[in-house]
């Protein structure tokens, strides 16, 4: 596999040109490019990291959330996501699936490296997902990894039945409690762009999501669930593993209900759900390691 390192962050706002040019070409290729990036000794931006914990509920704090890294993984995501071999148009396609693990915490004050590779692609019911795999060191110590999984929608000839199938099983399954309501703004969308460079259209207006099938403009899925994990600030284990499915699209606004459950010693459940319908948008599990 190929490496490039690079000498600064990419501009997620820079590459968004490319991405639509390249969403617009017609691809021929069905695999994805062997190349990784990597970009070395980055220093944590005092400012971005206080606004980001203000956009998603997180205290202010010198030792990073959890989900903070992913604001320096996404940018090297994008940025193999618009070179000339990637076989899927960017714009539009939908974060499923999401991992983090998180070795032990780390301070504003340690430089990070990070580098970021595709992982596996393979069918999907609903078209062909793939994933983005990221690590994050402070010096040769690996602190950090992340998984993304993306679908590209396809129809398939069961896709209308698994989804029929799927749409009776949320609407049958039952909720029994919750921990919190939360209100969502009409904005979080723009306001989680502006501090993560994730300005997907489908996030930031009603007019331009509907531009990709979907009523109003939904919020990120990586906004859901680091609000979640918000919830759990100060009672999460150094070392822990936290994987997410994002579920149906939270339409924003939104007024949606959050569930917590303590399975074992190590496990802990949580979903976030619809308040009035109870139709699911998160699943998640965090595992102490």
């Amino acid at each position: 596999m190929a490496n490039r390192t690079l000498t600064r962050l990419p501009s997620s706002f820079a590459m968004y040109p490319k991405a639509l040019v390249n969403s617009l070409k017609k691809k021929s290729s069905n695999t994805l490019p062997e190349l990784s990036l990597t970009l070395n000794a980055i220093a944590i931006d005092r400012q971005h990291l206080a606004d980001y914990n203000t956009v998603c509920g997180f205290a202010q704090s010198d030792v990073l959330p959890p989900t903070y890294l992913h604001m320096l993984v996404m940018p090297l995501q994008m940025a193999l996501m618009i070179e000339d071999g990637f076989p899927f148009p960017l714009l539009g396609l939908v974060h499923i699936a999401n991992k983090i693990t998180q070795y032990r915490p780390v301070n504003a004050n340690e430089k990070v490296n990070v580098t970021c590779r595709f992982g596996e692609l393979k069918p999907h019911d609903k078209g062909q997902q793939f994933a983005l795999l990221g690590e994050v060191y402070v010096g040769n110590e690996l602190v950090w990894t992340g998984e993304s999984v993306y679908l590209f929608r396809q129809a398939t000839s069961s896709s209308k039945t698994n989804d029929d199938k799927a749409k009776q099983s949320e609407d049958k399954k039952p909720v029994t409690g919750f921990n919190a309501i939360w209100s969502i703004p009409s904005d979080i969308g723009r306001r989680y762009a502006a501090v993560s460079g994730d300005s997907n259209p489908i996030h930031l207006y009603d007019f331009t999501a509907k531009l990709f099938g979907f009523p109003r403009a939904i919020a990120h899925g990586m906004w859901t669930k680091a609000r979640c994990l918000a919830a759990y600030e100060g009672r999460l284990p150094d070392a822990f593993s936290v994987d997410v499915q994002f579920k149906l699209p939270v339409l924003l606004p939104a007024k949606v209900a959050f569930q917590s459950e303590i399975n074992s010693k190590v496990e802990r459940h949580f979903q976030v759900f619809d308040a009035k319908s109870a139709k699911p948008h998160l699943a998640g599990i965090i595992k102490a390691i």
